[in-house]
């Protein structure tokens, strides 16, 4: 198996309105859907952000149902402080809830976390020793 992820699927509660959010409120194109089911979005060189009818993906994945925050974490770095109060600001216009607001971390970096319609935690961040080469290969 190669290193490689090619998509993140999240269970969500509301297909519609996680695509209201991701794609209306955020502004991120929808690659393909079949509505009340499925949305995905195509979010970075070949990796697609599922949006999944929670039901659906816990009876195919063979899991019971989540508790009241997703335990998972998805981050987004960016090239400074600016950036991500930025973001921060664009998420919290969308319908995002601040949970977290941006401050300078003990690592080094800056960072805060949103949650979305259906509590994933998303963090944004500068981390000023975390680069992404042209190639798409990360530099420590």
């Amino acid at each position: 198996m190669q290193p490689r992820v090619d998509f993140i699927s999240l269970g969500v509660r509301s297909v519609d309105a996680s695509r209201r959010f991701y794609a209306e409120g955020l502004g991120w194109p929808v690659h393909r859907e079949f509505p009340g089911d499925v949305v995905f979005i195509q979010v970075n060189h070949g990796l697609i952000l599922s949006l999944w009818d929670a039901a659906q993906m816990h009876a195919e994945a063979g899991v019971g149902a989540p508790g009241p925050v997703p335990c998972i974490t998805l981050s987004h770095n960016l090239p400074s402080t600016e950036a991500v109060d930025r973001v921060m600001a664009e998420a919290a216009s969308a319908g995002a809830t601040i949970v977290a607001a941006p401050v300078t971390q003990p690592w080094g970096g800056y960072s805060g976390y949103f949650a979305d319609p259906d509590g994933f935690r998303w963090e944004i961040a500068y981390n000023p020793t975390w680069a992404v080469d042209d190639a798409g290969k990360v530099t420590v």
